[in-house]
Parts: C-alpha cells; structure tokens; sequence
C-alpha cells in the first residue's frame, strides 16, 4: 500500500453490527488523519470494543466499509494486523510463560518473510531474520521504558509494566494505526501520565493512535478529537471542550434520555 498523507489513513463508514436481534453498533462512521490521536468514550455498553473488534477483523461487520489507506481492509485478524492496523486488548492478553522479549518478537512474526523449510532448517537467512527480529524487538523495549525487563516472564512484570509490553508488541507489526482499549484501566496516577507520555511519543513516530478509555482526564488531555458512542450510535464528536460541554454527553453518562438522532460531526471534528 501506498504511504500517501492525502485523506484519512482510517476511514471507517457506516459500520454496523448486530448479533440476532442486537445491534451492538449501528452505523458509525470514523476517520482518522495520519499522526493524530482520536478518544472513543462512552458508557458501558455503548458499544466501543464491538465498534473495536470489527476493525480488527475479530468481527465481521454486518454492514458498513472499513479502509486503510484508501483500500478495503481484509476480513481476518492477522491480514488486518499485516496491512498496518494494530492494537492492544482491554484485557491484557500476552503469553505469560514466554519472557518479555520473546513476547514482542511474537508481534513482529508478520512482518518476517522466512518460509517453513527456513525456518526448520534455520539456516543462515533465518538466522539474519532472527536476529533483525530481536534486535526490533529490544529497540521497542526501550522505546516503551521495559528493557531491563526483557529476560523476565512476561507474568511476573509489575501491571503497569504489562500494559506498556501489550503496547510494544502491538508496535513490533510496524502499524499504520494504533488502536488502544482502555490502555490505563486499573493504573496509578503516575502510571496514567508515563502512558499518556508514551502514546504522544508513538504520534510523534507518525502513527495515528485510536483510544478506548474511561479516564475523562486522561482522554480530554490526550486528544486532538474525541467521539462519543452511546447504545452503539455516535452521538457527539469534537475537541474536549466541544464534548466536555455537550448536554447529551452528560445525560448518557448519568442516564437520562437524550434525543435519538445522533449528531453529525462538529466543526472542530469535520474534514479529519
């Protein structure tokens, strides 16, 4: 695929999926810019990690289109991570008897080239390829602020720190996108800032970054955008304090009935 900057690099439309009699999103569209970071909040059950789960290919839309960089993204979770869109899980999913580093070149496996018979007879192209890996693999630990945990079962690292080795594992596929759920649930305050810090260091790389969270704090700091979700209908999108103003964004949180129709984006949304 092309590295073009013109047009979005996400461009999500009309996505829309039901299961049986639910719908769990309905019809929500997203486009992301290249290098921007985009907040996704709503209340439990708004649908966010369907909305997630649906980019990713874990869900096959029932209707609607996804393309990155211009182009249909595929239907299965690892093309989907080949073509440049990546992302981390609300709840933390790494292998927890493999070490720290060896957890990382796992991330990294959709980009190597080798073959089966190279592989099995590890010869002298595997073993560059191996080690290109490894090498990948540590700069991210660094770049994340775990290296000195890369020999260490990834079960026994502190909580915080798994979070951040979901992170650099995600950053091994060498995305395009970034795609967050919930990457500061059950942090300290000083774990929430290292990892607001971290995310605007991955923007910096170049990456667009989509967030899950339900830190209010941590999302109006961190976005350039937010949208918010609320029974699987987008219902406001803007800047923090477009959203952080809106009447509707309040009711949805605190439960009382708000307009059905959602809103269209703002000004400070439209043209990203």
């Amino acid at each position: 695929m092309s590295a073009s900057n013109d047009g979005p690099i996400l461009d999500v439309r009309g996505v829309t999926m039901r299961f049986g009699g639910l719908t769990a999103v309905d019809g929500v569209d997203l486009s992301v810019g290249h290098g921007e970071i985009v907040g996704l909040i709503g209340p439990n059950g708004a649908g966010k990690t369907t909305f997630f789960n649906c980019l990713t290919g874990l869900y096959t839309p029932t209707e609607g289109e996804i393309l990155y960089k211009g182009k249909r993204l595929p239907k299965r979770p690892y093309d989907v991570t080949a073509a440049g869109v990546s992302r981390t899980f609300q709840n933390i999913r790494l292998f927890p008897n493999m070490t720290v580093l060896e957890n990382v070149m796992v991330g990294r496996h959709v980009r190597l080239k080798e073959g089966l018979f190279s592989a099995i007879g590890r010869g002298p192209r595997y073993r560059r390829t191996e080690a290109e890996a490894r090498d990948k693999a540590r700069e991210l630990l660094e770049f994340t602020g775990i290296a000195r945990h890369s020999e260490a079962l990834a079960r026994n690292l502190p909580y915080g720190d798994q979070r951040r080795l979901e992170i650099a594992r995600a950053l091994a596929s060498d995305p395009g996108v970034l795609l967050l759920d919930e990457p500061t649930a059950g942090m300290n305050p000083q774990e929430t800032r290292e990892t607001m810090e971290l995310v605007f260091a991955i923007r910096d790389r170049g990456l667009a970054v989509v967030v899950i969270e339900h830190d209010m704090r941590f999302i109006f700091n961190l976005c350039e955008r937010i949208i918010v979700l609320t029974q699987g209908r987008k219902l406001v999108e803007g800047n923090a304090e477009t959203v952080r103003a809106d009447e509707r964004v309040i009711a949805a949180y605190i439960g009382t009935p708000h307009e059905e129709t959602p809103v269209a984006s703002t000004e400070a949304g439209e043209g990203q």
